[in-house]
């Protein structure tokens, strides 16, 4: 292994490290309260409850959501879309969807294709990875009742026409779910502006939090239609055995995962902290930097948008000569340079762009911790691999 500082660059996948503070918030329940939220009356377990209305409200405040209520907690972000997506779907409905989606997004939709007889329109994207809203458009039928798309591509960093799209969900009365684990925390998310009825993300990425946490915003519109998947104790109306209407209790059946979502409260007061806006600016800068020096690399290509405002800080490419799988292996052991290769979970976007053969793309993904000198000691690991290849 080599003696290098280790250069994490796969935020995409989670982030990392995290603020002390989420440490210590975690560790402060596990070791001080350990009470479970929303069962019980004595000191501890009101502090407890205390700190889950906390972590609810910043992330409300976080979208723009029109209550805390409408913040559900989820496992991880797969579990939110799974909620969403069985929950609101009947048979003979039809669903409008692209092929940049994630498989979080992709596989419940083929499932409910397979077994629950819902249709599934995928549309294509350009060059860049990004979806023509006129093509959403020209997809609807009389029985779409969904527009379901993600904000921010995992592999190319590009940013959807997302408010364009919801426009045209709004008039033709349909419904739309977004899939922000790419972009909340990364870029300002508005979900009114978005004009989004359900918006699902992960805790764990961009706003700081630990894994196993997770949060689906449930808009207005689609409150009356979407129904629960599980059902159980709520600590709520606990004299009797029919399930809830109010929010959240109506999607919270069983015990939260307290830790994670007290970790994810601490992050999330670190990213408001910081500001979202800053946090954007510190990626932009990192991300024109690693853009302009891969682009200085004979037989790199780089995917995705070249425009700034148009991707976040996700940067996919290939080198000549080299797998991507076997690339990031040695960019580990040889450099410390810490990425991800493969499909990155969105098989139908590497068909469209080209990579599937060749086994998927490198990606580095930035995040809140990382510096020039993490940006420049990757580019001088690439330069030197594909310096290999061309001697070869």
């Amino acid at each position: 292994m080599s003696d290098r500082p280790r250069v994490y660059l796969d935020n995409a996948a989670t982030s990392w490290p995290k603020p002390e503070s989420v440490y210590a918030a975690i560790d402060t329940y596990q070791r001080q309260l350990g009470a479970p939220a929303g069962r019980s009356a004595y000191q501890e377990a009101n502090e407890v409850e205390r700190m889950i209305d906390r972590t609810r409200r910043l992330l409300a405040e976080t979208i723009h959501a029109e209550t805390p209520q409408r913040m559900i907690f989820t496992s991880n972000g797969t579990d939110s879309l799974n909620l969403a997506l069985h929950g609101l779907l009947r048979p003979g409905d039809h669903v409008v969807t692209s092929v940049v989606e994630h498989n979080s997004m992709l596989r419940p939709l083929r499932h409910l294709e397979q077994h629950a007889d819902v249709q599934v329109s995928r549309i294509g994207c350009d060059g860049r990875g990004i979806v023509d809203p006129d093509e959403i458009r020209a997809a609807i039928r009389p029985t779409t009742r969904l527009i379901a798309l993600i904000h921010a591509s995992n592999v190319t960093g590009a940013l959807q026409p997302i408010e364009a799209i919801g426009q045209i969900a709004r008039q033709h009365e349909l419904l739309l779910l977004v899939d922000a684990a790419q972009s909340v925390g990364h870029v300002p998310v508005d979900v009114r502006a978005m004009q989004a009825d359900l918006l699902a993300a992960p805790g764990h990425k961009a706003l700081m939090g630990p894994l196993g946490s997770g949060w689906l915003y449930v808009g207005p519109r689609a409150q009356q239609h979407l129904v629960p998947v599980r059902q159980g104790g709520t600590g709520t109306q606990s004299e009797s055995d029919v399930q809830p209407d109010s929010l959240p209790d109506r999607y919270e059946s069983g015990n939260h995962n307290v830790p994670a979502i007290v970790g994810l409260g601490a992050g999330l007061e670190f990213v408001q902290q910081r500001g979202i806006r800053a946090l954007r600016q510190h990626e932009q800068t990192l991300t024109d930097r690693l853009l302009d020096g891969l682009q200085s690399i004979s037989g790199i290509r780089v995917y995705g948008p070249t425009d700034r405002n148009d991707r976040v800080g996700v940067v996919g490419i290939t080198v000549d000569g080299w797998p991507p799988q076997e690339l990031a292996t040695v960019l580990d052991t040889a450099y410390r340079v810490q990425v991800r290769a493969g499909f990155q979970c969105a098989p139908l976007l590497h068909r469209a762009l080209g990579t599937a053969l060749q086994g998927g793309t490198l990606r580095l993904s930035l995040g809140a911790w990382n510096t020039t000198e993490h940006i420049d000691s990757a580019i001088e690991a690439l330069t030197d691999l594909a310096a290999e290849t061309m001697a070869s």
